[in-house]
């Protein structure tokens, strides 16, 4: 057996169950989406972004990283010359040295 119900709400508040109906009101939602790109400041009708800026230089340091890190590796087993395999070990280093300072200093 199935139940109907049909009303009018004004207001703000929740409803529970099955029916059809109508209802205005006001309110704000407090449901955030958590895999947003982009986060509402406290001001209305602006934005600022999610991600931040040391997460965009984390990012492109650990990529930088990667990539001469492999460059050395194939230098040296392509026995190029000494100068390519010293520059790329020392991209690799001060990418390295870069993200440990700056994960040490976050825990401060």
């Amino acid at each position: 057996m199935a139940s109907t119900s049909t009303g009018t709400s004004t207001g703000t508040g929740t409803s529970t169950g099955t029916g059809t109906g109508t209802g205005t009101g006001t309110g704000t939602s407090t449901h955030t989406a958590p895999y947003r790109l982009t986060a509402e400041d406290r001001s209305p009708g602006t934005r600022s972004p999610a991600v931040s800026r040391g997460a965009v230089v984390r990012t492109l340091l650990w990529t930088v990283l990667v990539i001469s890190a492999v460059a050395n590796m194939l230098a040296s087993y392509a026995a190029a010359g000494i100068w390519l395999n010293l520059a790329s070990g020392l991209v690799t280093l001060l990418c390295a040295g870069t993200l440990v300072t700056r994960k040490l200093r976050a825990r401060r």
